[in-house]
């Protein structure tokens, strides 16, 4: 069987835990690693198999068929740079695309940043993708084909409470569900202190889409993890669908039916179950997405869509008034 070469630029606690058991797995493909702490990498090569390499430069002169980048967000744009400069086939990014301040606060600069990223890899004709996992969780896979199958029409109205670990994802699934963000006016609540250290700012957003449909989102971090961490609910034109949590309860209602239906995940798996269940599926998708020529699940567009909406929330927020992302943040 021909080697089919992945590269592994970050090899931390994501890459060990959610993405290098499946990669490893994979009969057919070989691991190339780089990290700038030498020991990590290779303790990864001992774990799953695979050569480390000193340098990026090195790394990508073994000419691997992807790159997948799962440094810290804070280093992203600094190193997916580095790889662009040695013009690489195809790259995955880990999520958000660029946060140089951490996911929780991200900036405009970040999506100037981001956007310079995607239009360098256009430019070297490199393919760019995105985790964004909780496309593949087992409700939302299910949600998108009931969608689909049963001609639910366009998104009207979408409402959700998110928490602010699964903030960059359920951005992301608006954009799955109910297309681009066109217009969005925020508002941030006061800062909120625990043990002595400030958490997140509150923030709430309404928007426009691009299809006319409207919505809200609040994010927080005061969500106990005990209880669900996100609620989104999607009103489209011929049905309704409420989603909770990564193992919480998926309710439909088909318009056209007069139905109301109930989805369970089984007792015996957990949401941490179902959220390491959904890299496995992200990576196997892209990878078959690769082998037979086809466009990649999440391309990386829509990294940029998300940093899109949070630097013209930012921008809401400190100028009182709406913002129209396609005019103040042009994607190209």
């Amino acid at each position: 069987m021909a080697s089919f070469k992945v590269a592994v630029v970050g090899t931390g606690r994501v890459a060990q835990n959610n993405y290098l058991p499946c990669l490893a797995a994979e009969p057919d493909v070989s691991l190339g690693y780089y990290n700038r702490t030498v020991p990590k990498a290779e303790s990864c090569a001992a774990k799953f198999g695979g050569q480390v390499f000193g340098t990026i430069r090195e790394l990508m002169d073994w000419q691997p068929e992807t790159v997948f980048v799962l440094t810290r967000e804070t280093d992203r744009y600094e190193v997916a740079s580095a790889i662009l400069e040695c013009g690489p086939k195809r790259i995955f990014f880990e999520k958000p695309l660029v946060a140089q301040h951490g996911q929780e606060n991200v900036t405009e600069q970040d999506f100037q940043d981001g956007r310079r990223l995607l239009q360098t890899a256009q430019a070297k004709h490199c393919e760019t993708a995105m985790v964004f996992n909780y496309r593949f969780f087992e409700h939302s896979l299910l949600a998108r084909r009931i969608v689909d199958e049963r001609g639910f029409g366009q998104v009207l109205n979408v409402t959700g409470l998110v928490h602010y670990a699964c903030w960059s994802h359920c951005i992301d699934l608006v954009h799955f569900f109910a297309g681009p963000i066109a217009q969005v006016t925020a508002l941030q609540g006061q800062a909120i202190h625990d043990s002595g250290s400030m958490l997140a700012r509150d923030v709430m957003l309404a928007f426009r889409t691009a299809g006319d449909g409207t919505g809200t989102l609040i994010g927080t971090t005061t969500l106990a993890y005990d209880f669900p961490l996100f609620e989104l609910s999607f009103n489209f034109e011929r049905g309704r669908i409420r989603m909770q949590d990564l193992d919480g309860d998926m309710e439909v209602m088909d318009a056209q039916g007069m139905e109301v239906e109930r989805f369970h995940i089984s007792g015996a798996r957990s949401r941490w179950d179902q959220y390491n269940a959904s890299f496995a599926k992200s990576v196997k998708a892209y990878l078959q997405a690769i082998r037979h020529n086809q466009p990649v699940p999440v391309p990386g567009g829509f990294g940029l869509l998300e940093l899109q909406l949070e630097a013209g929330l930012k921008r809401s927020i400190a100028t009182g008034r709406p913002v129209h992302l396609a005019d103040e943040f042009p994607l190209v």
